[in-house]
């Protein structure tokens, strides 16, 4: 796995909540007491944008973010967006939050599949850049953090060879691998299956740089050696050979299973540190925060909460030992079959127990 993926699905994934965030925030009218009815949802949807990206583009969250490091687990990327999505005033129920998730993940996952090459996946985080500057373009003190992380971002991947974005694209794929959300948006392009797998196009352009294919191009070149070589065939007993790299591979697995992933306790105090920046902000005085729905209607959101899994189940499975006499019995007696006879202790030292088992060799 790369340890440069972090940075990019962070980014991507951020950039996409923003893009959901901000289209439910232009549908939904959120009531208000004030004499301008007009101008509050306007004024409320950039004041939650603002407070969301100058939380995301922290200096210091960034200055974690791009240190080398494994992913995130599911889990815990999770919580780092749950905080995030409640850095302002805006509050989101857990169904929402499931909800608005789900889309995020799944569209970056698609943008991912869709690559035709794996340093695309810059031209796609670039893309998101774009457009978060485009939602705080009238906070200059918001757009400095924002031009700071493009310039790591720059910094840190334009000079990575091909091999290492190969690497990135696998590390995310193998993240997104299990998630296969349906999305109604993608089912209705007939971009999704029924069953969440994406369809992906099997012609069109090919990357920059490469050939169409069609065309296998074959070119031997024979050379004359000074020295006499001929061909060596081995024949020394593959079977044993197969054998111990089995036996080898196994006790390189088992040791590797048995220590500790120290990997685990970093994560764990790296996410601590970084959610120590990620503030959920309460509403100041007499001001009341307002709720944000990602479905349609209460009703539809209260659905989806009340058929959400739950992540920990808190069943507890009994599982009932009983003892058959008949093979107690049975175990009873061949036991008894076993007779140790104990010999004499004699004032004999280690050595001459070793001496003796010698002679009897």
């Amino acid at each position: 796995m790369s340890l440069r993926t972090l940075p990019l699905l962070f980014i991507n994934l951020g950039g996409e909540m923003l893009y959901i965030l901000d289209q439910r925030l232009r549908a939904q009218n959120i009531p208000s007491d004030k004499a301008k009815k007009d101008d509050w949802p306007e004024t409320d949807r950039q004041r939650v944008m603002n407070d969301i990206i100058s939380t995301m583009f922290n200096k210091k969250f960034m200055e974690e973010l791009f240190k080398s490091q494994e992913l995130y687990s599911k889990k815990a990327l999770r919580t780092v967006f749950d905080r995030l999505a409640h850095a302002s005033i805006m509050r989101l129920n857990q169904a929402s939050m499931d909800k608005l998730y789900d889309l995020m993940t799944m569209a970056f996952k698609y943008q991912v599949l869709l690559c035709p090459r794996p340093k695309d996946i810059l031209l796609v985080t670039f893309n998101h850049m774009d457009a978060v500057k485009e939602f705080i373009r009238d906070s200059p003190s918001i757009l400095s953090q924002v031009d700071e992380t493009f310039r790591q971002l720059i910094e840190t991947y334009s000079c990575l060879p091909a091999g290492e974005f190969q690497l990135i694209r696998q590390t995310l794929l193998i993240f997104f691998q299990d998630l296969h959300i349906r999305v109604s948006i993608f089912l209705k392009d007939k971009v999704q299956n029924s069953n969440g797998r994406f369809v992906l196009p099997i012609s069109g352009p090919v990357p920059w740089g490469t050939e169409v294919p069609g065309l296998i191009s074959v070119t031997t070149v024979l050379f004359t050696s000074m020295n006499q070589f001929m061909a060596w065939y081995s024949v020394s007993r593959p079977v044993e050979t197969h054998m111990a790299g089995m036996l080898k591979s196994s006790a390189a697995r088992t040791k590797e299973n048995a220590a500790p992933n120290p990997l685990a306790k970093e994560e764990l105090n790296l996410l601590a540190r970084l959610m120590g920046g990620l503030e959920i902000k309460k509403p100041l005085g007499t001001e009341a925060g307002f709720r944000l729905n990602l479905f349609g209607t209460d009703e539809e959101e209260d659905h989806a909460a009340t058929i959400r899994p739950p992540e920990f189940s808190d069943e507890v499975i009994n599982i009932q030992v009983s003892k058959d006499q008949q093979q107690h019995e049975e175990l009873a007696r061949i036991m008894g079959e076993f007779h140790v006879q104990e010999q004499p202790r004699h004032s004999r030292s280690k050595g001459d127990d070793l001496l003796a088992m010698m002679d009897d060799l």
